[in-house]
């Protein structure tokens, strides 16, 4: 299926801003899901720039507006490291967000990095597929950020993962940082109903700058990669991380 080129970028005065407009959009979109399917699926990332609006999530009265108890999470990628480092993506949204509100923690799914890479990666895979049983996989909101090198998830420049056009997980060997990561497929992540990217800060400038350029670069640039097949893109940004984006 031929990916959608649109998408709604919109630059906030500052990050509260952006991370109150944000929480708003989820608890809009998990409504929507749950009105019409019963429950709701969203995939976080991990970083640094989620992290205030996780916290935000967990604060009345955003808590009480979101469903909970029809709310399944997952994430888009893991680094594999213990469940207890605090480079763990899902030990940061734990401890900020899901050990503060009424979420069954059946309906947490976290990658099982006590598992080698490689099985990490199948297993997370089959538990996405279980979740979804006869239905296309297809989450209802991911969550992305970008890093300053252009990757998105765990979709770095110059690795095998960012040529993969199944819609599937995978490991993925990251050199400069001498670590394996599990990751989503742009593939997979293309699927989902909507697609929100969180942006923040000046030391990003330049790299929305070239991702938002009129040339496609996306071996060097992989968040080009993201374009949903037949769902919503969204790109929230701060000011700062907006500057050198042509008008």
């Amino acid at each position: 299926m031929e990916a959608k080129s649109t998408y709604q970028l919109k630059a906030f005065q500052t990050v509260d801003d952006l991370n109150q407009s944000a929480a708003k959009l989820i608890i809009e979109i998990a409504n929507k899901a749950i009105a019409e399917r019963g429950k709701f699926s969203i995939s976080l990332s991990g970083g640094q720039t989620p992290m205030e609006l996780y916290s935000l999530l967990a604060q009345t009265p955003f808590c009480e507006e979101l469903p909970w108890k029809n709310t399944s999470v997952f994430w888009c990628d893991e680094r594999c490291v213990p469940e207890t480092d605090v480079k763990n993506n899902a030990h940061q949204a734990k401890s900020v967000l899901l050990d503060k509100v009424n979420i069954p923690i059946s309906n947490i799914h976290s990658v099982q990095v006590n598992l080698s890479p490689a099985a990490a990666a199948i297993e997370y895979e089959k538990e996405i597929r279980n979740y979804f049983r006869e239905e296309p996989i297809c989450f209802d909101l991911i969550l992305l950020g970008v890093g300053e090198n252009g990757h998105t998830a765990s979709l770095f420049h110059g690795t095998k993962v960012i040529d993969e056009h199944a819609e599937g997980v995978r490991e993925v060997y990251i050199e400069d940082e001498n670590m394996s990561r599990i990751t989503m497929t742009a593939a997979l992540i293309n699927r989902a109903h909507n697609i929100l990217f969180l942006v923040t800060g000046k030391k990003k400038a330049e790299i929305m700058q070239a991702i938002f350029s009129a040339s496609a670069l996306p071996d060097k640039y992989p968040a080009q990669l993201i374009k949903p097949s037949n769902g919503e893109l969204f790109w929230f940004v701060d000011q700062a991380a907006a500057a050198l984006i042509s008008k």
